[in-house]
């Protein structure tokens, strides 16, 4: 789930700038401001992170929300009741995506290979199907811009699992997203060469 969740019907406001906040009831902060959030409309950067009575949402905060008055956005108003409600300030960033710059960084130090290794090893260690992070690469590598379903049935994998797991690959610039597939990245093509026996 996205830490900052909109609806996709909301993505044109977003990126028009009509929507600028949102409001949540959680136990603690999701989202902390100065950072930036990948959801479905896109980065979003957190301005500002602030605990709110609900007395004090006006009109315009929910304006700003997505929504014509207070009323209709605490009727809509995501989590559990009691919980502190969140009003998160955010603009969309339009500015590079840090993970194309990672992914073309194909200059890797020793000091490179042993942290991608160790994140890795960590990713495999968590997964509830054993290892999987050098698999995956090596059949995005022998299958480049294969469709997903394929490429998940090729190791018995259901699809949406799968392509969960390659995006946390791409996390680390190991991978790059095509409209059909994925290949191996310029980053993790040097880090394959390097470890490969």
């Amino acid at each position: 789930m996205d830490p900052v969740r909109m609806l996709m019907r909301d993505k044109a406001a977003v990126e028009a700038g009509e929507i600028t906040l949102t409001f949540r009831r959680w136990k603690r902060p999701q989202v902390v401001a100065g950072r930036l959030y990948r959801t479905v409309v896109g980065r979003l950067a957190v301005d500002e992170v602030d605990t709110v009575p609900v007395r004090s949402i006006t009109r315009e905060d929910a304006v700003r929300a997505g929504y014509p008055s207070a009323a209709a956005l605490l009727r809509e108003l995501p989590g559990e009741a009691g919980l502190p409600i969140y009003r998160v300030a955010f603009h969309l960033h339009d500015g590079p995506d840090e993970r194309d710059e990672l992914a073309h960084a194909a200059g890797l130090t020793p000091s490179d290979i042993e942290t991608i290794t160790t994140r890795l090893d960590r990713l495999d260690r968590a997964s509830a199907i054993g290892p999987w992070t050098r698999q995956t690469l090596d059949l995005i590598a022998a299958n480049p811009e294969r469709r997903a379903p394929d490429l998940a049935a090729m190791v018995g994998r259901e699809r949406d699992p799968f392509k969960l797991d390659v995006r946390k690959l791409k996390n680390l610039g190991l991978t790059l997203s095509f409209p059909v597939g994925y290949r191996v990245s310029p980053r993790g093509e040097a880090y394959l060469a390097a470890t490969r026996p």
